[in-house]
């Protein structure tokens, strides 16, 4: 995806996670892309993803509606993400590392390392951050995922905030979200640690407990979601 298309779908992601777009608001290509002062080819793209991630319904040939869902909907349904995840990682951990994907964990870490060691985030950071997270996730299934656990997290991801590709992501309270992604990156170290000592149990329950930090956003969404 574009960088205008990346910036206008974390902004877009962001407003429905905070309840400034509520379920049943109605989004179309050209006012979503004059209120954001962008173009109509990066809201068409990103519309599309929220879509794919259950965060927007198709309303007509060109619009699209706010999915409404619970708080207890999200929570499911990234504490399955977690399990299925588990179970990869556990997998992965008794096959063991080849040196392609050994070789682009520690890439992912190196790049985080680099991320945070300036103790702040800036705007620019979350696309970065995003980037290696997902390229962690993916090498993770590709050493231990099978295709049951691929096929289920697929079905998984198109539920809303489930995928790791749908971060959320408070640009207002970046202080807080350093805290939060720099605890996940630290995660991310210890199951690197876990996979190469071949600690499958380890393994499997820190990637359980990965998918609690993304569960720290829903305090964004929770009294929203609570009064509707």
């Amino acid at each position: 995806m574009s960088k205008p298309g990346a910036q206008v779908l974390v902004t877009l992601r962001q407003k429905i996670a905070s309840g400034e777009l509520p379920g049943g608001t109605r989004l179309a290509e050209i006012p979503t892309a004059e209120a954001l002062g962008v173009s109509r080819m990066p809201v068409r793209m990103a519309l599309r993803v929220l879509a794919e991630e259950g965060l927007l319904v198709k309303a007509g040939a060109r619009g699209y509606t706010v999915r409404s869902v619970t708080l207890d909907d999200i929570i499911a349904a990234v504490e399955v993400r977690g399990v299925l995840e588990g179970l990869a990682a556990l997998r992965a951990a008794e096959r063991g590392l080849d040196p392609v994907s050994e070789a682009t964990f520690r890439a992912c870490l190196a790049a985080g390392d680099a991320l945070f060691a300036k103790g702040y985030l800036i705007e620019t950071d979350i696309a970065a951050y995003e980037d290696l997270n997902i390229r962690f996730h993916d090498t993770l299934l590709a050493v231990g995922g099978s295709q049951a656990i691929r096929e289920a997290l697929a079905r998984n991801d198109h539920l809303p905030f489930a995928s790791v590709k749908a971060l959320a992501v408070d640009k207002q309270q970046l202080a807080r979200e350093f805290r939060r992604l720099n605890y996940a990156h630290m995660q991310h170290h210890a199951v690197y640690d876990a996979l190469m000592r071949g600690q499958g149990a380890r393994a499997e329950a820190i990637m359980r407990e990965h998918a609690n930090a993304t569960l720290a956003y829903t305090d964004l969404i929770g009294s929203e979601l609570a009064s509707r």
